[in-house]
């Protein structure tokens, strides 16, 4: 975008935030809204949010990447959008309250924030999960990332406000700056030392999200007998960390789509397969054609270190030429620690790449696919998308596979 149309831009957003308030009369002032930001871990946390507080008579509203619920009817979201814009937050927001939900809780992205869909909402708290690069070419830089995540915190900040902030985070000071003189939980993972592990959500990188869903939970007034309870009734997100198949051999679906996310979903799933005498089958792509070009070879590397066999296949190329990006982490893949000629597979076609996956595996191993999680297109070229479901899809091959 050229430098002198960014404020017309910003305007013009900020106007569709104001209008959309005003049209729906100012909803957040009749529910207590919580707004969730971060890198990774969003949709997980206002999920189990949403849970948690339903389940103890609560009733809840979510908005997230991978699913929308008013607090009684639940729809996936296919916006594409995370924090969708113009009216969708506040019509969602009024429809929480028209189904008599007492909460809502709403992923905050950077993207969001930078066309103001943050604004005019009463938010009652702010939970900041983590930070790691991303979006760097949509913002500029790393510095510019941060700053739009800051912008809800700023935003957000009141006396009566109350700030969530991963007190291990890098950038976390950057957030507690900001909360000034509001109330400011700071949680980890050591909080969870009496809460029992939830099969649903796996993995040390789930810990910070239910870490997070106690500390809300805890502070809004619910007991510790009900969070407990609560959470070990979870039965997880579509898309994340997504058992899809368990017998012969396990297949994951994740959503993990930056280098950190992806490297701690490999280390678990690896140690995992590893200690059934199995191998760890890796089938990924990069995200977003155009954008985020730095993180192909980073991605690469880490399935060359923890992937036993690696098939690497489109995801999203928009404009861009898939077999650039593929090059790209085939670049990464080879100065992995376990890197081998021999089991590494490039399949354009993600179906056909998924079909190869499940051909290598044998009992006790573990298949996950990175990157696509729920998501419901494939894009590509000319603003084209292509209709897809990573579950389904595996399910589907399955089946091919059980009849021959």
């Amino acid at each position: 975008m050229h430098i002198f149309l960014k404020p017309f831009f910003s305007l013009y957003h900020y106007l569709w935030a104001f209008v959309s308030a005003v049209f729906f009369w100012f909803p957040s002032r009749k529910i207590r809204v919580i707004g969730i930001t971060g890198t990774k871990g969003k949709t997980t946390t206002v999920a189990l949010l949403a849970h948690i507080f339903s389940t103890v008579g609560k009733q809840s509203a979510y908005l997230s990447s991978a699913r929308m619920s008013d607090g009684i009817s639940t729809l996936k979201n296919k916006t594409g959008n995370s924090m969708p814009g113009r009216f969708f937050i506040q019509q969602f927001l009024y429809r929480a309250v028209r189904a008599k939900s007492l909460y809502a809780f709403i992923e905050v992205t950077s993207q969001g924030t930078v066309q103001h869909r943050h604004r005019f909402i009463q938010w009652a708290g702010a939970v900041f999960l983590d930070i790691h690069p991303e979006h760097i070419e949509s913002h500029g830089s790393f510095e510019k990332y941060l700053s739009a995540k800051l912008l809800f915190f700023k935003y957000a900040y009141s006396r009566t406000v109350r700030f969530f902030i991963y007190k291990h985070d890098a950038h976390a000071d950057d957030f507690i700056r900001v909360a000034r003189d509001a109330k400011k939980i700071l949680f980890s993972e050591e909080d969870l030392y009496d809460v029992p592990t939830c099969s649903s959500l796996p993995g040390n990188f789930n810990a910070i999200n239910i870490a997070a869903a106690y500390a809300v939970a805890r502070e809004e007034g619910l007991s510790h007998e009900q969070i407990v309870s609560a959470i070990t009734s979870f039965s997880g997100v579509p898309g994340r960390m997504e058992f899809v198949v368990r017998d012969p051999f396990e297949v994951v679906v994740d959503y993990a789509h930056t280098p950190e996310s992806v490297e701690a979903v490999y280390i678990f799933l690896q140690k995992r397969a590893h200690d059934r005498g199995g191998k760890l089958i890796c089938v990924l792509g990069s995200a977003g054609g155009g954008r985020d070009i730095w993180k192909r070879p980073a991605m690469g590397k880490h399935a060359g270190d923890y992937g036993d066999e690696i098939v690497l296949t489109n995801e999203d190329p928009w404009d861009e030429n898939p077999q650039t990006i593929i090059d790209a982490i085939h670049e990464g893949v080879k100065t992995g620690k376990q890197y081998n000629v021999n089991h590494v597979f490039i399949i354009m076609d993600r179906q056909e790449a998924i079909t190869k996956a499940l051909s290598l595996a044998h009992r006790g191993d573990l298949i996950v696919l990175t990157g696509k999680g729920s998501e419901s297109w494939i894009h590509i070229a000319d603003g084209k998308k292509i209709p897809w479901s990573e579950s389904e899809t595996v399910q589907k091959a399955m089946q091919e596979i059980s009849k021959n």
